[in-house]
């Protein structure tokens, strides 16, 4: 009996368990070696009997601790088959620690601590204690060979022949197959990613285990890390290495030692490489020194292993400690060994997930990345799992029908738990059925664990305790624990399914533990989040903390920062979430499924919102990752759409089973998307999982990880992505083996339009190879060959393919660079798979011909014959739009082989050999070759610069037909600011040291070339010096009439360049000369105008075009532009001199940074020489203060010059008549000239002595109150005929009262403004003769008290002055009542306008008394209170009337004393009123008393004539008053209520007020809403005011019933003059009366009856009996057509009388409107919205010319195109009163605005042509506005003002 059963009194329990357990050794034998890692079970110190051998076995059990004891008992409870009783009794006795430790005391206890290592195979010990002892080397090497051995032996009784970690039964076959290893050469980057370098390196070589350690050679580093993610099998690779090595196949090795960091980090001491290797791996039997003697000495055969180093939790730094052999952390440890500084020579192995590593890793470390399975290796692993068993086929038809279980099995670990998975349910499901319960990675783990339950019963409470651990574990960052840390119930069920695993960790020295973990952390994972999922005590906060994303970068931060874990916690928790998962989920949280799918429901919500945020690559691989496994396609419908269009994946490793979820979330998305993978470790067979994904456009690798393996899977995808459009294959290390599986693959994709192979390394054939796949990809715009290396003779084959091939639209080649641009029809061929080699037909044929190649062969060392090659090809190939030969090694031959062939070689664009080494020889080589070139359009030649450029031009013989007509004009458009028409041709020979003796040669090189009469001549940059300068000037007249020559930067004197001014009138083409002395800019240019153009014959179709050949040449000035040149005196005079004999007229513009008074006199005395002078300007130019005076004085110098302007002292220009021209009036403008008051007499005596002045302008001066006086005193003596200005010269209230005191004495002075507020305006306007009546406006003056008397005084002597406006003068209502009563004049008429903000405040009555103080007679009183003004007129003398008469007439007015007193005094002063007019008023205000009063005043107004009240607010009673008081006013003649609102009752009192007002001439009743009973009281008035002149009842809804009887009553008005009835709603049966009416009405002259429906019917009407003094007719939007609208026309046509005409918005299409015999008056013309077209317009434009006095023409908004345009464009210059053509909203393109811009340009005096919103580009409009500002293309009306002086 053994002691512990004695001791515990438990003899016959003991007893029975020992029975027991000999039944079944091997399994106690698994269990030891679960519980105790490293027993010994084979040791010759056990026990023979085997009785004892179990009882030994259970001692060791017992003495590991409680803890272990309770989990074994609970193991024998739960696998073997124990009886009942016996179960009971072991679990109540030794099952929970109550019942073990009543029987255990004191003693016992610390009898079992004394044993605690009693049973081992040897004592531990420790390194660092053993003593030093001499040996001799022999010794030495016996004791290193021996611990070499038990090293050796001890793995191969670790491993025996399986692999640990499993994790399954066993009863199968343990199966190993290798993963996919590749190995990347960059550089190992430990702080930002993997690894780091050119990405052109090679990358990505495949590599065996057996390749792993290259052993043979000491070259290459000594360190690999082994990167793959969870579940690739890297742990599994380490043991199998270790077992690899004791079975003798790594021989190389003669010690290999493993280490795991999940144990590593439980050691928290400091320790030496002794102890690391000794302690923890294998102590040796004596003399540990030695053997770490012998380990160092060759460390060469010593392979360390670290497994898990993402999981490394001790701080490490890269640099090396003190002392190397001190102890220290692990890591410390590690980064010793891999930098050499511990056990130097030693080789080490780290397995990592990918991600941010230590920085202790050398950056020379190589990579190897571990990839999984692909399709063949899964098979593998399947046939070895399953082996001879019957149902292998059956799993083998699993997977090759479930493309979802076949992409999970890409992860080693997932393919074995799907093999034990499918062994647990192939027998009991049909064919099929296995793996649809197997299609995400939660439903694989969720059948691993139901096949592990015992007998199908599903342990929920072991597995819901077991999951609460791992929980625990993943949260505070544990991945191993000690039995302590778990029940020994769960414990036992974790060991019972193998969900656990065990092992040996060394704490202290010479003390072990057993530590525990899961076999892989997903199985933690999954079992955490069955916790999460179906535990009641997790809420739904920390469910959703749960569910996140991590980037899959692992992160340290610090010595506390945990290992992140949960890389499948977050999808596991969705794939928990699906609807397939809620039964199980039930049934484990004993809950029912509502319950379940609450917290499913979480989840989900958790996820959406996750779908839904803008995310890194790797974290959106985590969530597609998660939504697959929901298999919600709800949810994956949201995540696909919420996928950005461009969809990057970068620098991180994908693998198979990523690709196949993108794959599958993609399928419920609708938009295409961009797929990029850049720099990502992908696995060969990747592509295929892309296979039949229609939703991706775009697909992009670049990687040097991408071989053949991957070009061949990815061969067999393309074809099935329908929607591909882009492929790139970049940076990858295909060969032709796999380039020739994609030029198979990509026939079968027509719908490609961009494929990329650049950067491959790929050779000439290869390359060849893809470019014989263009005819079968129709569709095709772009093909990537670049940074392929190929030879000249492979590039020219190429060229040959370009031109043959009629889809190639540009060859572009730059030293690496090779790319296709190509131009697929617009509508895919039919034929996509027809023979290449089938002849084309002659259609086809004509289309290659027709099409144009852009070719760039730029720097690819092309020689002389391979330029004769090259123009073999091209010659019969199509049009070349450009052909770039630059950088390669044509040199002269070559460039001269080129330039004689152009003519030949069809190019329209540009042809470029710069940088060919072209010498200064070859330069007239060059120019020989291609004089004979008629398509050339410029050459540039810089032989400094290394340029060779030709430009080209299309021959104008092709030109034909409309549409090349408007794309020929077109681009004339984009050649206006250079100004080169179409046949000009721009020579520029720039830089290229040409002298005077080579203009010989150089001439007769240009001599021959076609078009020389449109060369444009550039020789600036070379050193021609004065001599060339002569002698050019002797060889040019022998080139014919050139457009420009620029000789720039040639080294010409001062006198050469002067010499230039007599090419004015030996070459006749020069027109402009413009010369900057200082930068040596010399440009002579012809005229600008592009007359050439219409020499081409490419215009036919306008009619206009011939005439505005000759428009402007008589009239263009030949122009001189000198600058940055010292003026001088002498030097000016050689130059007048000089341009005596130029023909004119002439335009001069000089600079220089400072022109003396010595000069310009002696330039202004030199003017009357120059009778041809038509503008002389000196701009940017430094003038004296004396100038002003010596420019005043030019009039009487000079009697030619009639404007003078000089600005700031810096700009002056003088503007000179005609010889033709008759004398005219002067302007002179000195502003901004510093004048002040002492300069004022000079300079108006130099201006007196100009008898025709008509505008002076002295603004911006420094005048003040003085000067300004004294410009005033002297204005009798200075005859000014127009204006003079003075503004802004810091005027102030002294100026303003000075020029009303000094009006009397300026009889000439017509009008009068000042404006001393911000805008500082000072103006006096004259006439010629005396003016009788001046007006004076003074605004902003802020007048004091004290300055009103003195303007009145002012006022009452200016006995001219008629009128004064004061504006915002700060007069209040006392002010303006002394200014009136102040204002004394002998006789005459006075109006004084005041505008205040506080009269709209005063009120009608307040106003009132103002008047009532007036010193004369009231006769008009005007008031205003929202304009805020107040107008009196007075007449003078004032006449008193008879009290007696006043106080008879008072005493009929019912008023307060107030009022009476008012009234009174109203009385007195507008006894003579003779107009009131009543606006913007309030009359309701007072209770009525306004109305009363004014009813009281009316009574009193025998002369009243006119009344007028309108926009105001008046009651019916007050209407009532002023009906009253108008009803005595017998000889009123102007009546009108407009805008005002009445009732019914309001109107009929103020239609009996027009009763017996048989003497009115103007009525105005507008916007009254008048109806049937008030029309009636209307139309009887009107058939009694026989005198009535105007009728205005405009938008008062009359309708034809009272049209009809106003009709009749205007029968009677045969004085009519103006008549408005528009917008009154009346139809053609009210017009045709109404028009009959009319008819009677001989005097008419203004008719407006617009906004009416009258139609044809009523203008035929019109038109038969048309008044014939009508002025102006008004019928916009009357419904008119064409037939009405020509009637009218035809009766007008002829008249002398019309002025004004508008038929705007009608219907004028297809009807010809146009005069015969034109209207010589009509000044304004509106046809806006007519639907006219070019057709109508045409006749209707040369009517233009009959009406001379036409001023604005309108028609917007019709259908005028370029035709019209072009019509009006020739009839502006005759048309000299027009100021204003609107053509907005038309038809009109930047032809048809070119067109206009050149009739603009004639002469003509419009000032603005409106534009917008026509066919015309933003950038051409600006350019046509930069040319011609009166082109007006802005929406708001930005109408310039007319130019001063005109």
């Amino acid at each position: 009996m053994d002691p512990i059963g004695l001791q515990l009194g438990t003899k016959n329990l003991w007893s029975s368990l020992v029975r027991l357990l000999s039944k079944d050794t091997e399994w106690l034998n698994s269990k030891m070696k679960f519980f105790l890692p490293n027993t010994d079970l084979d040791s010759r110190n056990e026990a023979s009997d085997p009785e004892q051998r179990i009882i030994l076995q259970l001692r060791k059990l017992y003495v590991e601790g409680l803890a272990t004891w309770q989990s074994f008992i609970h193991c024998v409870c739960m696998e073997l088959v124990v009886p009942l009783d016996l179960e009971v009794l072991l679990l109540s006795t030794w099952g929970c620690e109550d019942g073990l430790t009543s029987q255990l005391g004191a003693e016992e206890k610390s009898r079992r601590e004394s044993q605690l290592h009693h049973g081992l195979k040897r004592p531990h010990q420790s390194c660092g204690s053993s003593p030093c002892r001499k040996q001799c080397r022999k010794q030495q090497l016996e004791l290193a060979k021996k611990y070499l051995q038990l090293l050796r032996t001890s793995a191969l009784q670790r491993y025996g022949s399986r692999i640990p970690g499993s994790g399954q039964p066993h009863a199968f076959r343990q199966a190993y197959v290798p993963p996919i290893l590749r190995r990347a050469t960059a550089t190992l980057d430990t702080q930002g990613g993997v690894i780091m370098g050119n990405p052109r390196v090679e990358d990505g070589t495949d590599v065996s285990i057996s390749d792993l350690f290259n052993t043979r050679t000491n070259k290459g580093p000594k360190v690999t890390i082994l990167l793959g993610k969870a579940g690739m099998g890297k742990t599994t690779l380490a043991h199998r290495l270790c077992q690899k090595w004791a079975e003798g196949h790594l021989d190389c090795f003669q010690a290999l030692f493993l280490f795991e960091f999940r144990q590593l980090n439980l050691i928290t001491r400091f320790l030496t490489l002794p102890q690391l290797l000794f302690d923890l791996c294998l102590s040796p039997e004596s003399d540990p020194d030695a053997v770490f003697q012998y380990l160092k000495e060759n460390a060469d055969q010593v392979l360390l292993i670290f497994d898990g180093l993402d999981e490394a939790l001790q701080p490490c730094s890269s640099m090396d400690p003190e002392d190397p052999d001190g102890p220290g952390p692990v890591l410390t440890l590690f980064s010793g060994l891999c930098h050499g500084t511990l056990l130097p020579g030693c080789w080490v192995l780290a397995t990592s997930r990918p991600g941010k590593l230590p920085a202790c890793l050398p950056t020379e470390a190589a990579v190897v990345h571990m990839l999984g399975f692909d399709g063949p290796r899964v098979e593998e692993y399947v046939n070895c799992f399953f082996s001879t068993q019957p149902s292998r086929e059956g799993a083998l038809g699993e997977l090759q029908t479930n493309g979802r279980l076949r992409s999970l099995c890409a992860v080693p670990a997932l393919c074995q738990v799907a093999c034990l998975c499918l062994h647990h349910l192939l027998p009991d499901h049909a064919p099929g059925q296995s793996a649809a319960l197997l299609s995400t990675m939660t439903q694989l783990y969720m059948q691993m664990v139901m096949a592990l339950s015992p007998r199908g019963h599903l342990p929920t409470t072991s597995l819901l305790g077991l999951g609460e651990v791992a929980l625990r574990n993943l949260e505070t960052g544990k991945v191993t624990f000690y039995a302590r840390d778990i029940p020994p119930p769960l414990m036992a069920f974790g060991a019972t399914h193998s969900l656990l695993t065990s092992f040996w960790i060394c704490t202290d020295p010479g003390h072990q533990q057993t530590g525990y973990a899961f076999t892989h952390f997903s199985l933690q994972e999954f079992l955490a989040a069955l916790h999460l999922m179906a535990s009641p005590k997790v809420d739904e906060d920390l469910l959703t903390q749960h569910v996140t994303l991590n980037s899959r970068w692992v992160l340290r931060t610090g010595p506390k920062a945990k290992p992140d874990l949960s890389d499948h916690l977050p999808t596991f928790l969705a794939g928990l979430a699906s609807c397939t998962c809620r039964p199980f989920l039930s049934h484990l949280a004993q809950r029912g499924e509502d319950w379940v799918g609450t917290k499913q429901a979480v989840v989900m919500q958790a996820l959406k919102k996750l779908a839904t945020r803008k995310l890194t690559g790797p974290k959106v691989v985590e969530l597609l990752h998660c939504v697959d496994e929901t298999q919600e396609p709800e949810l994956a419908s949201l995540t696909a759409q919420s996928l950005p269009c461009q969809l990057p994946f970068h620098n991180f490793p994908l693998t198979y089973t990523d690709l196949a979820v993108l794959t599958n979330i993609l399928e419920h998305r609708e938009a295409p998307i961009h797929l990029d993978f850049e720099g990502c470790t992908l696995e060969p067979h990747c592509p295929e999982a892309l296979v039949g994904c229609g939703q991706i456009e775009n697909l992009s690798f670049k990687s040097r990880k991408c071989g053949d393996a991957f070009a061949e899977a990815l061969s067999r995808s393309l074809p099935t992505m329908g929607r591909l459009k882009m492929l790139g294959l970049v940076g990858s290390k295909i060969t032709a083996r796999g380039i020739s599986h994609l030029v198979k693959a990509l026939p079968l994709c027509p719908q490609l339009e961009e494929v990329s192979f650049q950067d491959n390394q790929l050779d000439d054939q290869v390359v060849l190879n893809i470019v014989e796949v263009l005819p079968y990809l129709p569709r095709l715009r772009k093909l990537d060959l670049s940074g392929n290396s190929i030879c000249v003779t492979t590039l020219l084959c190429l060229t040959k393919v370009a031109v043959t091939c009629p889809t190639i639209s540009m060859l572009q080649a730059r030293k690496a660079d090779l790319i296709f641009f190509l131009s697929p029809p617009t509508e895919a061929t039919a034929e996509l798979q027809r023979d290449p080699d089938l002849q084309e037909s002659d259609g086809q044929r004509k289309e290659a011909q027709g099409r144009s190649l852009k070719l760039r062969l730029q720097k690819c060392q092309l020689q002389v014959h391979d330029a004769e090659t090259l123009i073999a090809l091209l010659r019969e190939g199509p049009h070349l739009e450009e052909v770039d030969l630059s950088g390669n090694q044509l040199e002269d031959e070559g460039c001269r082989l080129m330039a004689e062939a152009v003519s030949e070689l069809h190019i329209t664009r540009k042809l470029d050999l710069s940088d060919n080494g072209l010498s200064a020889a070859g330069v007239h080589c060059v120019l020989r070759g291609v004089r004979a070139c008629r398509t050339l359009a410029e050459l540039h030649i810089s032989l400094l610069h290394k340029t060779v450029v030709f430009m080209f031009a299309q021959d104008p013989e092709q030109q034909e037909g409309p549409q090349n007509r408007a794309e020929f004009l077109d681009s004339l458009m984009l050649q206006m600011p250079s100004e080169l028409p179409l046949s000009s041709r721009r020579m520029r020979l720039t830089h290229c040291g040409l002298q005077a003796k080579h203009l010989e040669q150089l001439c007769k090189a240009l001599g021959g070339s076609c078009h020389l009469d449109h060369l444009h001549l550039d020789l600036s940059g070379n050193a021609l010096g004065d001599e060339g300068a002569a002698r050019l000037a002797q060889l040019l007249p022998g080139l014919g009439a050139l457009q420009s020559l620029n000789l720039s930067e040639n080294g010409l004197s001062l006198d050469a360049v002067l010499g230039f001014a007599r090419y004015f009138s030996t070459l006749q083409w020069v027109f402009h000369l413009d010369i900057s002395f200082e930068r040596q800019c010399i440009l002579l240019r012809g005229d600008k105008t592009v007359r050439g153009i219409w020499t081409t014959g490419s215009l036919p179709d306008l009619s206009a075009a011939a005439e505005f050949s000759g428009f402007r040449r008589h009239c263009i000035p030949r122009s001189l532009c000198l600058s940055e040149c010292p003026l001088e005196p002498l030097t000016l005079t050689r130059l007048c001199a000089t341009l005596e004999e130029c023909p004119g007229p002439l335009e001069l513009q000089l600079s220089c940074e400072v022109l003396s008074d010595q000069s310009l006199e002696t330039l202004l005395h030199c003017l009357p020489r120059l009778p041809q002078l038509s503008l002389l300007q000196l701009s940017q130019t430094g003038l004296s203060p004396r100038s002003p005076f010596l420019l005043a004085d030019i009039f009487s110098l000079c009697p030619r010059v009639k404007k003078v302007d000089l600005r700031s002292l810096h700009h002056a220009t003088l503007h000179f008549r005609s010889n033709e021209e008759q004398e005219g009036v002067c302007c002179g403008r000195f502003t901004g000239c510093s004048l002040s008051q002492e300069h004022v007499e000079s300079l108006c005596w130099l201006l007196s002595k100009c008898e025709d002045l008509s505008q002076v302008d002295l603004s911006v001066n420094l005048l003040g109150d003085g000067g300004i006086k004294s410009v005033l005193e002297c204005l009798p003596q200075v005859p000014i005929s127009g204006s003079l200005d003075l503004s802004h010269n810091n005027a102030s209230q002294e100026s303003a009262l000075c020029l009303v005191e000094t009006l009397s004495s300026c009889p000439r002075v017509r009008e009068a403004s000042v404006n001393l507020g911000s805008e500082q305006s000072f103006q006096i306007h004259f006439s010629k003769e005396d003016q009788a009546g001046k007006t004076l406006r003074l605004s902003e003056c802020s007048f004091c008290p004290e300055h009103v008397s003195r303007l009145a005084a002012g006022l009452s002597q200016s006995l001219q002055l008629t009128e004064l406006m004061l504006t915002q003068c700060c007069l209040g209502q006392e002010q303006l009542v002394t200014l009136l009563s102040l204002v004394q004049r002998p006789a005459g008429l006075f109006s004084l306008r005041v505008q205040e903000p506080w009269v709209d405040q005063a009120g009608v009555l307040s106003l009132l008394e103002v008047c009532a103080q007036a010193s004369g007679n009231v006769t008009g009183i005007s008031i205003s209170e929202t304009q805020q003004q107040l107008r009196v007129q007075l007449e003078f003398p004032r006449q008193e009337e008879n009290p007696e008469a006043v106080a008879l007439r008072l005493a009929h007015c019912d008023l307060g004393t107030h009022h009476s007193l008012l009234v009174r005094q109203l009385m007195e002063t507008c006894a003579r009123l003779q107009q009131l007019s009543l606006s913007q008023v309030n009359l309701c205000e007072d209770d009525d008393a306004s109305s009363l009063v004014l009813r009281s005043l009316l009574l009193s107004l025998s002369e009243l004539k006119k009344f007028r009240l309108t926009s105001s607010r008046v009651s019916t009673k007050g209407l009532t008053h002023l009906a009253s008081g108008l009803g005595h006013c017998h000889h009123l003649e102007e009546l009108e209520w407009s805008n005002t609102e009445f009732d019914e009752e309001g109107t009929k009192v103020l239609m009996r007020a027009l009763e017996e007002k048989w003497t009115l001439k103007k009525l105005e009743l507008s916007h009254l809403l008048l109806n049937g009973s008030t029309l009636a009281l209307l139309t009887h008035g009107l058939s009694h005011m026989t005198l009535l002149q105007s009728l205005r009842l405009n938008r008062n809804g009359i309708g034809d019933v009272d049209c009809r009887h106003i009709s009749e009553a205007l029968r009677a008005a045969t004085s009519l003059e103006e008549l408005d009835l528009s917008a009154n709603s009346i139809s053609p049966a009210g017009g045709v009366k109404l028009a009959e009416s009319l008819a009677l009405c001989r005097r008419l002259e203004e008719l407006m009856l617009g906004c009416n429906d009258l139609g044809d019917r009523t203008a035929l009407e019109l038109a038969r009996e048309l008044p014939q003094h009508l002025r102006v007719l008004h019928l916009p939007s009357s419904h008119l057509g064409p037939n009405g609208a020509l009637s009218l026309v035809q009766a007008l046509d002829g008249s002398p009388y019309m002025e004004e005409i508008s038929l705007a918005e009608n219907n004028l299409a297809e009807g010809v409107l146009h005069f015969c015999k034109g209207l010589p008056l009509l000044r304004r013309i509106d046809l806006v919205s007519c639907k006219i077209d070019n057709q109508t317009a045409k006749l209707l434009t040369s009517s233009f010319t009959l009406c001379p006095a036409l001023e604005v023409i309108l028609l917007s908004w019709n259908l005028l195109g370029d035709e019209a345009a072009a019509e009006l464009a020739q009839v502006l210059p005759r048309m000299g009163r027009l100021k204003r053509v609107d053509l907005e909203k038309n038809q009109i393109t930047a032809r048809g605005a070119w067109l206009l811009a050149e009739g603009l340009a004639q002469g003509s005096s419009v000032q603005v042509i409106r534009l917008w919103n026509n066919h015309i580009p933003c950038n051409m409009a600006q350019c046509l506005q930069s040319q011609e500002p009166r082109l007006d293309f802005a929406f708001f009306d930005n109408q310039s003002q007319a130019p001063w002086g005109t």
